[in-house]
């Protein structure tokens, strides 16, 4: 019970972090300056123009470019696991990541409304309701079995540390095939989305 209420402790304090992270975001982009914002608007507005018009990587490419760049965040987020003193480096991470999102989310609906709210949910969001759960779980793992280390070896000389690095282990392999379908998902379901939805911003984007 004590382990499952730490874990759980682990999850709503790493989840709080990303929350804050995404709140940062958004304020960000009220942060830019006018010209910084139309010139947001004007890449974003390309960027829909080229997916709309199926330009760009193929599908195989935008899979292999995006699991390998998921795959950077599991690797890092694994080491700074295992080297115990990563902890600061794993909760930046998180907080990171919901600022990227946030920044994302707040760029598309300050400029475009409501229209850029669909967009958020077509092309930000899905992809997202799987990466976000696996990085949380991911940093947990870390932040448990750095914290493990820490109290049952390095304080006390307690416990093994074999069964608790298989199963942090374990969890990144788990995790990466996470990922995998991510990035699946993004090369070959998002764009189709975006395709769809994109119509909707090229009627209110303005050049």
């Amino acid at each position: 019970m004590v382990w499952m209420k730490n874990q759980l402790s682990l999850y709503v304090f790493i989840s709080v972090l990303f929350v804050a992270g995404v709140g940062f975001g958004v304020l960000l982009v009220h942060a830019l300056s006018l010209e910084q914002q139309q010139d947001l608007a004007t890449d974003v507005g390309h960027y829909f123009q080229m997916i709309e018009a199926n330009l760009g990587a193929t599908a195989q490419q935008s899979f292999w470019e995006r699991l390998l760049f998921h795959s950077k965040w599991l690797l890092l987020l694994w080491i700074l696991g295992i080297t115990v003193v990563g902890i600061p480096g794993v909760l930046a991470l998180n907080f990171l990541k919901g600022t990227l999102i946030g920044f994302s989310f707040g760029t598309l609906i300050q400029q475009f409304g409501w229209k850029g709210m669909l967009l958020s949910l077509l092309s930000i969001a899905p992809q997202n309701v799987i990466i976000v759960p696996a990085m949380i779980i991911t940093s947990a793992a870390a932040l448990g079995f750095s914290l493990y280390v820490i109290k049952n070896r390095l304080l006390s000389q307690q416990g093994t540390l074999m069964p608790q690095l298989l199963s942090y282990c374990s969890s990144a392999l788990l995790m990466l095939f996470v990922f995998v379908c991510a990035a699946l998902f993004e090369a070959y379901v998002s764009p189709a989305l975006i395709r769809w939805g994109a119509p909707a911003l090229m009627a209110v984007v303005t050049y």
